[in-house]
């Protein structure tokens, strides 16, 4: 039942006695609700309040007229039951209250600024990526292999970097003879030595014999001194040698491995845009020649840097090798001829022009008192 006065407007909602509201008035109290009140009023005019759940009392609706009237305005009391406040609460509005007062709260859907991207997808589209690019190149491979393919060649670039591979194989049979002399050296070196003290103690014991086995434990002795000293001039040239085949040649090799696979991408793209241009051009084709163009630019500007670190490493690699092994192939020879020719004075004298130091046997060990 609804009543209409001069001052205000109310809505009478009818409720049961357990506080439940009927259903055939479900519909009607939000039209009702609506139609009591004025034009412009908003929910920041309203006040609610609820009595106890026990009550019988029907929910009361007060409104007061608009702000901009001439009248007072009044505040609204909305007066339900507990049924018509819970209601009144689940309803999907939303709650505003001016910036004068207390903090302003909006129900609703959550909006992203930006688009969140799944992970899954940008993963596959890596994967589709690498299989249409290594497709590409296996087919570029395969064509070069069987005498149908084009490919790029600089031939003055690739005769630098088969004359590298070359060399690398001869530094490195170098490497592993000179390996086996030291282990061979190492060997005689500590077979002296034993002979020297077999010989020093048959001159202690033998009388007779005391004079001829004191020269030979003498000469063994000088044999091992000057064994070692020719043993760490061979294990420096090797460790130079080894860095210069193992590091810095290797290194030079992993760029070259490098600018042939960015010369197969580039002979791939290369390829496919020449296709292209041969076929029809019409709306279908023109994007997909477009595509092909940007992507063959991409992959020949990766091909000419590729080219370029690669010249640029030869050089510096060559000035390099020059210098080390000059240095390492003087130190070798001094060592063997001052070695084998029996001066000492001459073998120390060339370790000590390359700053070669020896290790004394044991030296690396801690002392016991350090052990402690």
């Amino acid at each position: 039942m609804a009543q209409e006065s001069p001052k205000n407007s109310a809505a009478e909602i009818p409720v049961t006695s357990n506080g439940q509201l009927e259903d055939s008035h479900e519909h009607s109290f939000n039209r009702d609700l609506k139609r009591s009140l004025p034009v412009g009023l908003g929910l920041s005019e309203t006040k609610i309040t609820s009595h106890g759940f026990d009550s019988t009392k029907e929910g009361v609706v007060e409104a007061g007229p608009f702000p901009g009237s001439s009248a007072s305005p009044k505040s609204s009391v909305i007066s339900p039951s507990s049924t018509a406040a819970s209601r009144l609460a689940g309803q999907g509005c939303d709650l505003i209250i001016p910036t004068g007062g207390r903090a302003q709260q909006k129900s609703g859907p959550v909006v992203l600024a930006d688009e969140v991207k799944n992970p899954a997808m940008e993963k596959l589209e890596l994967v589709r990526k690498w299989s249409l690019n290594t497709y590409k190149c296996t087919r570029q491979i395969i064509s070069e292999k069987l005498g149908r393919g084009s490919r790029t060649v600089d031939l003055e670039l690739e005769a630098q970097i088969d004359i590298l591979r070359d060399n690398k194989k001869k530094y490195e049979n170098i490497l592993r003879l000179a390996q086996t002399l030291s282990t061979q050296l190492f060997q005689m070196v500590h077979t002296q030595r034993q002979l020297g003290d077999a010989f020093a103690d048959l001159s202690l014991k033998s009388l007779e014999l005391h004079e001829e086995f004191g020269y030979n434990a003498d000469t063994q002795k000088l044999l091992a001194k000057n064994g070692e000293t020719l043993l760490g001039a061979i294990n420096f040239f090797i460790a130079s040698v080894n860095t210069l085949v193992n590091k810095t040649i290797e290194d030079t090799l992993l760029t070259v491995k490098q600018y042939e696979s960015a010369r197969i991408e580039y002979d791939a793209y290369r390829t496919d845009l020449e296709e292209l241009n041969l076929g029809p051009r019409d709306a279908n084709t023109l994007p997909k020649i477009e595509q092909s163009q940007q992507l063959f630019q991409v992959h020949k500007e990766k091909y000419d840097k590729m080219r370029n670190d690669v010249s640029i490493k030869l050089k510096f690699l060559e000035e390099n090798k020059v210098k080390v092994l000059h240095n390492q192939l003087v130190l070798f020879h001094n060592a063997i001829a001052a070695y084998f020719a029996g001066n000492q004075k001459q073998l120390e004298q060339t370790l000590k022009q390359f700053h070669i130091k020896l290790k004394t046997p044991g030296a690396d060990a801690p002392s016991w008192l350090e052990e402690q």
